[in-house]
């Protein structure tokens, strides 16, 4: 097995990360890059540096997982197979490669001996390999980790590592809880393009006399799915533009595979099944075949045999063969689904990314809107991506962290853009001096923390602990977060104790139940009878904190009755408006009740 070079430096790369730390690494290596390869040489240099440990390699599917067996069996050595849907439940050998759900279901015989866990489009790290990874770290905290991704990133979260090879860092804006600390080394498609080592790829012009699909109207999920309902409007049931499209992807290759530009094979990605159905009608019988999540194993096994000995044209599919599916003869990419996330779309068009002799350009077909959601640069190599809810709007500026020296790349703040920065992101004064607040200076971008990441013993990375902009504890001095209400080092409280006394005073004004005392800025009287016959009379208060009523009974013959009335008769003698009111809700009957009149107004006491 001759590796590439960039393979080569890929897996030294990685190699060198593990034997320094025990943090999650990565690769980043994109579609058609030969991951299968790499994984082989990663797994024998580590069985062979561990001393004779063993390996397991993960991968989401059984067609992943024999993929990557069978470019093991290149090094010369031998493997097992520990994947149900693959046909096979073995771990003679030291490396060993399986699905996530079978490994999980015998996890007990992965528990010992292993010295590490590679994992295959690593984008996709589920709650079972994760659980997979936890539970032989448990048994074995020197576990490595290493995974590898052509679209290492993930919807609505940004990419899945903190450190670029460079030693640049994802902020919050672009990564979200990256599970991966470190990649280690990038494998661009533009720099395979450039080398020669993937098929270039053009973007057909969609010549369909129906156009293409109005996909306006698809709105996504909480969990970044498109919603079901709004699919199905957009794509089933639309039987002439259906046709006329099918009629468009077949003129299409038919051309391109007569200009010389292509090898023949034809992939269809369908919205849902009954789409799929809908564009098989229009396709020529005997030269398509369909494949969906829920095709029987044998008969998807067949259908991919069949496709890659070119013994039909147009391979349909749905929900599956988007990831990890190697067959280099498909030459025409056409898209007719919704795809919600640019990791998945770079996937799909990896597909015809591969070499073959009779292929000299990758054709895509967009006729859903996808290539101008995804890359709005005009790069279908580099997708513009972002994490949902991260930093604010605009432009974004390097700050050197003055403990450790990384330099971050933060989100500018919008209340700052004007201002000049120096070289750590502080915002400058008209003369030059950084401008000060009472949390100290004022950083010009929306940062709080430092993402550098510093190697500690043992070989676990720890974050630098600088804070652009923070309050320190008053018991031990450590500097916390603005928005912190307990120290991270004593677990302390740390708000200002005139903070405090200020939210305490804004409870007990919130809450009428408990005894206070209120300036009156007006108050309005009006007479009544009761339903007995009395005289009543209601006064209206209002203050600055709420409006409430009170009512008296001026013959009123019991006592309590009688003294309220004397306070109110009293306190208002001449016409005039009492400077306070004292009062409390009655929790039971929702009345209030008058204390007192002309009491010093309850006030904010500060420290």
């Amino acid at each position: 097995m001759q590796l590439r070079p960039y393979q080569s430096r890929c897996v030294e790369a990685a190699i060198a990360e593990v034997r320094q730390s025990i943090e999650p690494c990565l690769i980043d290596a994109a579609p058609a890059a030969g991951k299968s390869f790499m994984i082989a040489a990663l797994g024998a240099e580590l069985h062979q540096m561990s001393k004779g440990k063993r390996v397991l390699c993960l991968a989401p599917s059984a067609e992943l997982v024999k993929q990557n067996f069978a470019k093991f069996l290149l090094t010369g050595e031998r493997a097992s197979i520990f994947s149900a849907s693959a046909g096979a439940k073995s771990t003679r050998h030291p490396i060993v490669f399986g699905t996530p759900g079978t490994v999980k279901n015998a996890i007990s015989r992965f528990l010992t001996s292993y010295c590490a866990v590679i994992v295959d489009e690593c984008h996709g790290m589920t709650p079972t390999i994760r659980a997979i990874i936890d539970a032989m770290r448990e048994a074995n905290p020197n576990l490595r980790v290493i995974g590898l991704s052509g679209t290492p990133y993930r919807l609505g979260s940004g990419y899945i590592f903190r450190v670029w090879p460079d030693g640049k860092t994802n902020g919050d804006d672009t990564a979200r809880d990256p599970y991966f600390t470190r990649c280690v080394y990038r494998v661009s498609a533009q720099e395979m393009l450039e080398e020669g080592f993937i098929t270039p790829m053009t973007i057909g012009a969609i010549n369909s006399a129906e156009g293409s699909y109005d996909t306006s109207g698809v709105h996504l999920l909480p969990n970044g799915t498109p919603a079901p309902d709004d699919i199905e409007r957009a794509f089933v049931g639309h039987g002439r533009k259906t046709a006329a499209i099918v009629a468009d992807v077949i003129a299409q290759a038919r051309a391109h595979r007569a200009a010389g530009k292509g090898s023949g094979g034809v992939m269809i990605f369908a919205a849902t099944v009954r789409h799929a159905e809908e564009v098989m009608a229009s396709l020529p019988p005997g030269n398509a075949r369909l494949v969906t999540g829920d095709t029987d194993r044998g008969e998807r096994n067949r259908t991919i045999q069949d496709y890659r000995d070119q013994k039909f044209r147009y391979l349909v599919s749905v929900g599956t063969l988007t990831t990890g599916f190697d067959v280099e003869h498909t030459s025409v990419i056409a898209l007719l689904r919704y795809t919600e996330s640019a990791a998945l779309l770079q996937q799909i068009m990896g597909r015809a990314w591969r070499l073959h002799p009779d292929k000299t350009e990758g054709l895509l077909l967009d006729y859903a809107g996808n290539v101008d959601r995804h890359f709005p640069v005009g790069d279908i190599y580099a997708p513009v991506i972002k994490a949902s809810g991260g930093g604010g709007e605009g432009g974004t500026l390097e700050a050197a962290c003055p403990d450790c020296g990384h330099t971050n790349e933060f989100r500018i703040h919008k209340d700052y853009a004007e201002f000049q920065t120096d070289q750590h992101g502080y915002c400058l004064d008209v003369f030059g001096d950084v401008l000060q607040s009472e949390h100290g200076p004022v950083p010009g971008h929306y940062g709080r923390r430092c993402f550098g990441q510093l190697l500690q013993p043992g070989g676990v990375y720890a974050r630098c602990g600088y804070r652009w902009n923070g309050k320190e504890c008053p018991e031990c001095g450590e500097m916390n977060d603005i928005a912190a209400r307990y120290c991270y080092e004593c677990k302390g409280e740390i708000v200002d104790p005139n903070e405090k006394l200020a939210a305490e005073f804004k409870a007990m004004k919130r809450d009428p139940t408990r005894p206070q005392t209120d300036e009156v800025t007006g108050m309005e009287v009006k007479h009544g009878v009761s339903q007995r016959g009395n005289p009543t009379l209601r006064v209206d208060w209002v203050t600055p904190h709420r409006q409430f009523s009170t009512w008296f009974q001026p013959q009123g013959t019991h006592r309590r009755a009688m003294a309220e009335m004397a306070k109110y008769e009293q306190a208002t003698a001449g016409g005039r408006t009492p400077a306070t009111i004292s009062y409390v809700k009655d929790r039971d009957s929702g009345f209030y009740r008058v204390l007192a009149y002309d009491m010093p107004a309850d006030e904010l006491e500060t420290v």
